[in-house]
């Protein structure tokens, strides 16, 4: 149930009708927009129909939610799409967010060369992984705590946000402790009990989709982080798997209208994992811009051919301006600017 506040209603009014809710055993997510504020109630409707909000003071109207997925819902939030800040970054809001980086940290040179890279060249946020999902047990797994504290030197010199991924529950504190924006990967998009721990967490949230996932099981994972209180989520497609073999991944472009139309979550694209070519990652970086999604993560490595995993996708350093500068000619035609580190 979704109950909208009145615009001229108070903090205190806004306050008790919350705790009218949360005395029927149903949790209640305060969202406040830039008009309304809106109450999600999570729970048993029947409960908090009877306690008769119609009418209390501050209280506009009631609206059920349908949908499975509660706070995630387009309708929780209005038609007003989320807008929120990463360490000075805007994310949502008609801005572009790009992320880039490697695709794991490999060691100190490395790192810090590509972060002064996407940096210059106007990147939102730097990508980089310290603990990597890998099919194979014999692969290379990531540097752990050295390539969080390796990350954590390049946002010294640099200023980038940083984002990286977090595998395992023990690694939390770690990871929230470098990280600006917790990765949960593909593979572990229905590990509920990592998503109920990054909620708890004061780290933004990326969540890619899982490679034969639907797009209301994806908004379904996303309410686990959600119903933790945490708001800063950022859903990602980064591509499915189809019986089509001609290339690594499906890249999903009608997932970003559709899920425009499902969810007032930002949607990123990363085209790195679907194209699994460097050479395919600016079209379709372009066509998602087109498309409309919030953001691009893509990956950069100053020397790809070397790369330690994921090097034939991987962006080179030198072409990583002009990958830029084609990324803002389709934005300024879709009335966007890339949203830049202050």
């Amino acid at each position: 149930m979704m109950i909208v506040m009145k615009p001229e209603a108070t903090e205190e009014q806004i306050a008790a009708v919350a705790d009218r809710v949360r005395s029927t055993g149903c949790s209640a997510h305060v969202s406040t927009g830039e008009v309304l504020t809106v109450i999600g109630a999570i729970g048993n409707r029947d409960r908090v129909q009877a306690l008769g909000l119609e009418g209390v003071a501050g209280v506009d109207h009631l609206v059920p939610i349908l949908k499975p997925y509660k706070l995630a819902s387009s309708q929780f939030r209005k038609g007003e799409r989320s807008l929120f800040e990463v360490d000075g970054v805007e994310v949502g809001g008609g801005h572009l967010t790009l992320i880039a980086g490697p695709c794991t940290v490999e060691g100190r040179d490395q790192v810090l060369e590509v972060a002064r890279c996407v940096s210059d060249a106007g990147a939102s946020m730097l990508r980089g992984g310290a603990y990597k999902p890998r099919t194979s047990p014999y692969s290379f797994q990531g540097l752990g705590r050295e390539g969080l504290r390796l990350l954590q030197e390049a946002k010294r010199q640099t200023g980038l946000p940083v984002v990286t991924e977090l595998l395992d529950v023990r690694d939390v504190e770690d990871v929230a402790e470098v990280a600006d924006v917790i990765q949960v990967g593909a593979r572990n998009m229905q590990n509920y009990n990592l998503l109920t721990e990054v909620g708890r967490s004061d780290c933004a949230v990326l969540l890619k989709r899982g490679l034969a996932a639907t797009l209301e099981e994806l908004l379904m994972s996303a309410e686990y982080v959600l119903k933790e209180g945490n708001e800063r989520v950022i859903l990602c497609e980064r591509g499915i798997r189809t019986y089509e073999r001609s290339y690594r991944f499906t890249l999903d472009l009608l997932a970003i209208p559709a899920l425009r139309e499902m969810t007032h979550l930002p949607v990123v694209v990363d085209p790195s994992h679907a194209a699994g070519r460097r050479d395919w990652v600016g079209p379709m970086s372009m066509a998602a811009v087109a498309a409309g999604a919030d953001g691009i993560i893509v990956e950069v490595h100053n020397e790809p051919d070397a790369a330690i995993c994921d090097g034939p996708q991987a962006l080179a350093t030198e072409e990583f301006a002009g990958y830029v500068q084609q990324l803002g000619a389709v934005s300024a035609v879709a009335g966007r600017e890339t949203a830049a580190a202050v």
